[in-house]
């Protein structure tokens, strides 16, 4: 069977890249991209200045003072990186985004228009240049040997895959998150300590030693490092009532409406899958204006589809789309006075009139098998359920009006929490793995109150309690008083004088400590906060 060729265009650091863009910072200049303090992308003249992936970004601004810091921002990739996918559209039609920087198509159309691979890739590299942004090629007959080629800007030739692969080191097999599910990088530690440092060793096993020590994600990354086919020649054909759409009545101008609209039509989407048994790995979606103007973009996972990552792709490309039109639209209103209509270049693929069609349509499905949720923690029917409910809620009050709270760093309990609003990314205001000394010790308090209502803390004699200049009690605690209730207390610890941030607790006079009180009638311990001679109630032990 004659190999079926795949062309890989890589845009090298490309989040480091769409931070500068977005900034408006010279080229030359280092850029880093951080994720819970660290860096997770790089420009090359950083890499020069000794900054690493990993390096926390206190160390990276110290080995380069002139870094640009920015946070990682999976909408702003993909919104700067759809200029990119529409020029390489124009120049051969079927484009495939595995990720914002990183994109595939079949090379066989392209050869042949173009006369040979090597002037395909000439003309592909010429056009993302005309949009101001580098990138490199790779050519081969798998899609995953592809891409590690586009690494290396190298056409391997026809059935020389395994030959290419060989030689390369086996964590090449984890280096790209599009094709590697995260486990991934568990299984290339585990060759490395097994002594299987390139991919050519690993590819040396049998199918059946690999299937019988490693688990699924290791037969596909030994049928990558054989540039074995990765899937059946022709895809699944997906049945035609999988295909879900939305008449958006109003059109559909603003992002944040799109981003709502995409929430709806990925849960549709994702019940006529659930329906059928399958799951989704390539997805297109179209939007038609109302000038009758159609537009599609084809996205491609590692791993199937689900309902939250539907929706962001959905929200990522329409945010592109949207975004574009709307440069185009000033663009075109700060024009000289005089200047022809037809002089002014227009964007090949940016709407010109809000959207009144979304489409989703899946192109390549599996097995609902390969969608393995947890024993626990799985998305069940009454999950589903709450949350299309809490979905309504946000489609009627906001994105802000329903948030999940994720475990952040700090030092006192309501620190420790983060609200995110439901849909966007779990990422915490500080990294919990961090250390932070004077933290509350575990347990944590199993209520906070963001209230923080006043009490009265007294000693046996009736005289108010608080703490002197050495961070002692005045007296011992006897007795609590809560608005209209009062309990004697069976047990007291602190005072804990707090010397950090103590701008935030808003004092004005003396020092802010913590205490603990234990409660006699009901047998509960209230977590206190003491602050310009006030205790508060911060938190309770059940």
């Amino acid at each position: 069977m004659k190999a079926r060729r795949v062309v890989a265009l890589w845009c090298l650091d490309w989040p480091a890249v769409a931070a500068a863009a977005e900034a408006g910072a010279a080229v030359t200049r280092p850029v880093a991209v951080l994720s819970a303090n660290r860096v997770i992308a790089c420009s090359a003249t950083a890499r020069a200045a000794g900054v690493r992936r990993g390096l926390r970004k206190r160390d990276a601004q110290g080995r380069c003072p002139e870094l640009l810091v920015a946070q990682d921002d999976p909408d702003r990739d993909a919104r700067l990186f759809e200029p990119v996918v529409a020029a390489v559209d124009a120049t051969v039609p079927g484009v495939e985004v595995l990720r914002p920087g990183l994109l595939v198509l079949s090379a066989r159309g392209a050869a042949r228009f173009f006369g040979s691979e090597e002037i395909a890739a000439e003309r592909l590299v010429d056009a993302v240049a005309a949009v101001g942004v580098e990138c490199q090629i790779g050519i081969a007959d798998e899609m995953s040997t592809a891409v590690l080629a586009a690494r290396r800007a190298t056409i391997v030739e026809t059935g020389k895959g395994a030959e290419f692969l060989a030689p390369l080191p086996v964590s090449e097999l984890s280096a790209e998150p599009a094709l590697a599910a995260p486990e991934r990088a568990d299984l290339v530690d585990l060759l490395h300590r097994l002594g299987l440092r390139r991919i050519g060793d690993f590819a040396a096993l049998t199918p059946a030693e690999v299937s019988s020590r490693f688990g699924s994600d290791a037969i596909a990354a030994h049928r990558c490092s054989r540039a074995e086919p990765e899937r059946p020649p022709s895809a699944q054909t997906p049945a035609p009532d999988l295909t879900v759409e939305y008449r958006c009545d109003p059109p559909i101008d603003r992002v944040d409406a799109a981003a709502f609209a995409g929430r709806l039509l990925a849960t549709r989407l994702h019940e006529s899958l659930a329906a059928a048994a399958v799951a989704c790995t390539r997805l297109a979606i179209h939007a038609e204006t109302e000038s009758g103007e159609q537009f599609s973009r084809i996205w491609r996972c590692a791993e199937p589809l689900t309902p939250d990552s539907t929706a962001d792709r959905v929200r990522w490309q329409l945010d592109g789309w949207l975004t574009r039109r709307s440069l185009d639209r000033a663009r075109r209103a700060r024009r000289p006075a005089g200047t022809h209509e037809d002089s002014i270049p227009e964007w090949d693929d940016a709407p010109a009139d809000p959207i009144t069609l979304l489409r989703l349509e899946p192109i390549e499905v599996v097995s609902a098998g390969a969608l393995q949720l947890g024993l626990w923690g799985g998305v069940g029917e009454d999950e589903e359920r709450a949350r299309r409910a809490l979905i309504r809620v946000q489609g009627l009050l906001g994105g802000d009006a329903v948030r999940l709270g994720v475990l952040s760093g700090g030092r006192g309990p309501a620190e420790r929490v983060t609200l995110v609003p439901l849909g966007e990314e779990p990422v915490p205001a500080a990294d919990p793995a961090q250390p932070w000394p004077g933290r509350l010790p575990e347990p944590a308090p199993t209520v906070v109150w963001a209230t923080r209502p006043e009490v009265r803390l007294e000693a046996a004699d009736g005289s108010p309690i608080w703490v002197t200049d050495r961070g002692l009690f005045t007296a011992d605690p006897a007795q609590l008083h809560w608005g209209s209730r009062s309990w004697k207390l069976t047990g007291w610890a602190g005072p804990w004088p707090l010397d950090d941030r103590w701008w935030v607790h808003g004092i004005q006079h003396g020092v802010a400590a913590r205490a603990q009180v234990q409660l006699d009638s009901d047998n509960r311990v209230l977590l206190l906060l003491g602050y310009d001679r006030t205790w508060h109630v911060e938190g309770l032990y059940e």
